[in-house]
């Protein structure tokens, strides 16, 4: 079952992978590559600031090479995404996400993990997401999320896998007594409601 992870919370699951110590990344302790890094917010009565992106911060990424932003009301989802060629850096300005990791690669030391991100005004970090590892989120209200890509757009690599597959391990937190996703019924898009199962994707889709 994937584990929330917030600010406060821990596992007893450990990845050897290290930031740099000029970094603020903080590396996940469920899935190997995933990092998330803290944003320092300056604010005031007017409005806020804050940098999304430096080079430096993720270690080992390549260059950033495209950026693009999405809207969500509440309760849409999107997902579960991968790529084989292209990695992400998601920040979410407004509103609040519960974003879902799952490590797909093949040859990953963390293969078939899971991990669960809330993303926005509650929780001010950055998502790094690398290639092979599936990607997904629930707005948990209106929200507006940039993001970052080492690749040019490649309709090609756009590829999914069913969001409430039961392989995935995964808690959305939909349907249950309480919490901000208890009341919620997820609104999807035609192509993710076609998304396959894990077990009929095949070999040549999945990623090394």
């Amino acid at each position: 079952m994937a584990q929330l992870m917030t600010p406060a919370s821990s596992s007893s699951t450990t990845v050897s992978t290290s930031p740099e110590p000029s970094t603020p990344a903080r590396p996940s302790a469920l899935i190997d590559g995933v990092y998330t890094i803290p944003l320092k917010v300056f604010g005031d009565t007017r409005g806020f600031f804050f940098e999304t992106f430096r080079r430096s911060w993720v270690p080992g990424s390549r260059e950033m090479v495209q950026g693009n932003c999405s809207f969500s009301t509440a309760g849409v989802l999107r997902g579960l995404h991968y790529h084989l060629k292209q990695a992400d850096l998601w920040n979410v300005p407004i509103g609040q996400v519960r974003a879902v990791l799952y490590d797909f690669r093949q040859s990953s030391p963390t293969r078939g993990a899971a991990e669960i991100v809330e993303l926005g005004e509650a929780n001010r970090v950055a998502l790094y997401i690398p290639k092979g590892v599936a990607h997904g989120f629930l707005a948990l209200r209106e929200s507006y999320m940039t993001y970052l890509v080492d690749e040019y757009y490649d309709n090609s690599d756009e590829l999914g896998i069913l969001w409430n597959d039961p392989a995935l391990g995964v808690d959305w937190g939909l349907g249950g007594d309480e919490g901000p996703a208890s009341s919620i019924v997820p609104s999807l898009s035609d192509r993710d409601r076609q998304n396959l199962p894990i077990s009929e994707i095949a070999p040549g889709r999945r990623p090394p």
